[in-house]
């Protein structure tokens, strides 16, 4: 048995806190990732995961140690650092000779990999090489994707998807007009994938609404896809499904249109118009000779039931 799949009881109070973070929620904690250096990765790469890990403070962690492992090959070591961080995200980094200046990026399901893909860098400027100002640490970014292969290919769907779980941070509630500070912005062209990183700058425009430019922060990055790793149709249904206890209760006799207008269906008894009262005027009154006729009807059905 793996030193980490055994239980543990705590001994403290604080240890006990420290193992309730671990345990399974319904809402669950926030995505930390893991960049991790390969055994023979370069300067590039290796400011590559710099970089991203400044994009994705404080959720994440960067391992500064180089580490012998191959993704695709085995993945034991990549689940054994999940469980000691916490991590459900990765970015591993190399460089040989067959695969120049390589990204993996993945994440994991309960702690076992559920999908990856490999990235080859072509081209690369980093965040210290562009001379503008930055963000503050744990900004949300803005995500934008442009191409039509995000939406065709299954590869670059899979990748669109993994790419927002990766950079999308913490799910908020509301959102402040000056809390817009960055946008991420992919764009699929020509069987490569160009990440780029603006700060947006908020201008006067003399009304309400102000008037945005975009100032390219840092980093970029030209991609080109590479080996790709699915998790099966099952599995990732498997990875999605939502608890019984936050799923919306269906509420009876609602429907809605495709306006989003919100329709209510009453259930009333049988009404007898002949009750109702209606507005009084003299066209409506009885002549004296039909008030007659009614009397003598009523009494006529009072005798019958005598």
């Amino acid at each position: 048995m793996d030193a980490l799949d055994r239980v543990v009881k705590p001994k403290t109070k604080r240890a006990k806190r420290f193992l309730e973070k671990r345990e399974p929620k319904l809402n669950e904690n926030i995505k930390n990732a893991m960049l991790i250096k390969g055994g023979n990765a370069n300067a590039t790469v290796t400011q590559v995961l710099k970089d991203v890990y400044a994009l994705k403070k404080p959720y994440g962690v960067l391992y500064k140690k180089k580490n012998i492992t191959r993704p695709f090959e085995d993945q034991t070591s990549l689940e054994f650092f999940s469980k000691k961080s916490d991590c459900s995200l990765f970015m591993f980094g190399s460089h040989n000779k067959k695969r120049p200046n390589n990204l993996v990026i993945g994440r994991l399901y309960d702690h076992h990999v559920l999908d990856m893909i490999e990235l080859g860098i072509e081209n690369f400027i980093s965040l210290k090489d562009i001379k503008n100002s930055k963000c503050p640490e744990g900004t949300k970014p803005m995500l934008i994707f442009a191409g039509d292969d995000f939406d065709v290919t299954e590869d670059y769907r899979r990748l669109k998807s993994l790419l927002i779980d990766f950079f999308r941070g913490p799910t908020v509630s509301n959102i402040r007009l000056a809390g817009l500070e960055y946008v991420l912005h992919f764009t699929a062209l020509n069987g490569k994938i160009y990440f780029r990183s603006y700060k947006l700058l908020l201008k006067k425009s003399g009304c309400r609404t102000p008037r945005i430019e975009l100032e390219e922060m840092g980093p970029s990055l030209d991609l080109v896809l590479r080996r790709t790793h699915l998790a099966s149709d099952d599995l990732y249904k498997l990875s999605m499904k939502m608890p019984k206890a936050l799923k919306p209760k269906k509420k009876k006799n609602i429907s809605h249109d495709t306006f989003g207008t919100t329709y209510g269906r009453i259930h009333m008894q049988k009404q007898d118009l002949s009750k109702l009262q209606t507005r009084k005027m003299k066209g409506l009154k009885k002549r004296p000779a039909e008030r007659i006729t009614e009397d003598q009807e009523k009494k006529s059905k009072r005798v019958k039931k005598n």
